[in-house]
């Protein structure tokens, strides 16, 4: 069963073959048949019968492991180009405890969990970001070996909608000047903060780890942002033809670059990209908002 972005596991869905070690198993059993049957042994096929018996109930231990899991993906945090993205593949156990459960997908390496009665667990899947843009969630599938490892049961691809967003990966070096990309004649772009000191304010989400007060939270007084009466007017802009004799993904990459430098640096900044402008700012937010904009340049939204 398939409802909005999650996947029940069915017993349509659960596929079953022995292992190497079940074909050893199986053929282990035919020698020990056939060797009881030559020399008329009822031991022999005590022994013979119990083990069938024993594999025979371990392929409904198998398909039970699985069966009735219900499956959801969450979307990985954004990351750069050349990293890993981490979506989380979430089982939910409406049952008895499930053991030695295996997340897979083509060419990663696979994820390991057990899942207690009645409980949620989530595993990781690595998946390499190789290019900026959205990152699908690859197709993967849940196996089992449990309980003796001489099956392998293992379910339908599942396919669920959860992407990453992946920035471009910073240049190496900037070659952006700030002092010259700094609107307004003479200006440095830069405030210099301690004349114009205006006290502190509570600190608020986005606001610029440089205008925090550490010394405030270190005294246990909480976290406080510095407010200054006269902020310098001047914004850095980061502009798309500053970087013109390079292609497409090397301004990208620039442009992350001085985008990553101007945050640090707590300077005020806009991004100019083409058919899109983003009003000087700072702080995370500012930041997820430019790193995006680089990310999705001339990309279609993700299906």
């Amino acid at each position: 069963m398939t409802g909005a972005g999650q996947v029940t596991i069915g017993p349509r869905a659960i596929f079953i073959l022995p292992t190497r070690h079940g074909i050893t198993f199986a053929l282990i059993l035919l020698a020990l048949l056939l060797a009881a049957i030559n020399y008329a042994n009822a031991l022999a096929y005590l022994l013979t019968f119990l083990l069938a018996g024993m594999g025979i109930v371990s392929l409904l231990h198998t398909q039970r492991n699985l069966l009735g899991l219900t499956v959801t993906v969450t979307g990985a945090d954004p990351v750069f180009a050349g990293e890993a993205a981490a979506f989380h593949v979430c089982l939910a156990n409406p049952g008895r405890e499930r053991l030695a459960l295996r997340v897979e997908a083509k060419g990663l390496v696979p994820a390991h969990l057990d899942l207690p009665a009645r409980d949620t667990r989530c595993a990781t899947l690595a998946v390499p970001a190789v290019r900026r843009g959205w990152l699908d969630c690859p197709p993967f599938v849940l196996a089992s070996h449990y309980p003796l490892g001489i099956t392998r049961a293992w379910t339908r691809r599942v396919r669920l909608p959860a992407h990453c967003l992946v920035y471009p990966r910073p240049a190496a070096d900037s070659v952006l000047n700030f002092a010259e990309a700094v609107e307004g004649e003479g200006a440095s772009g830069t405030r210099r903060e301690g004349e114009d000191f205006a006290g502190l304010r509570t600190y608020q989400p986005g606001d610029s780890p440089a205008r925090i007060s550490w010394k405030t939270l270190a005294r246990g007084q909480g976290l406080h942002t510095k407010d200054f009466s006269a902020q310098a007017a001047e914004s850095v802009w980061l502009d798309w033809e500053q970087f013109a004799p390079h292609d497409t993904e090397a301004r990208l990459s620039l442009l992350t670059r001085a985008v990553l430098e101007a945050e640090d640096a707590g300077l005020i900044y806009g991004l100019r990209l083409p058919g899109r402008t983003l009003d000087p700012g700072n702080g995370a937010a500012h930041r997820a908002n430019c790193l995006e904009a680089l990310a999705l340049h001339d990309l279609p939204s993700p299906r």
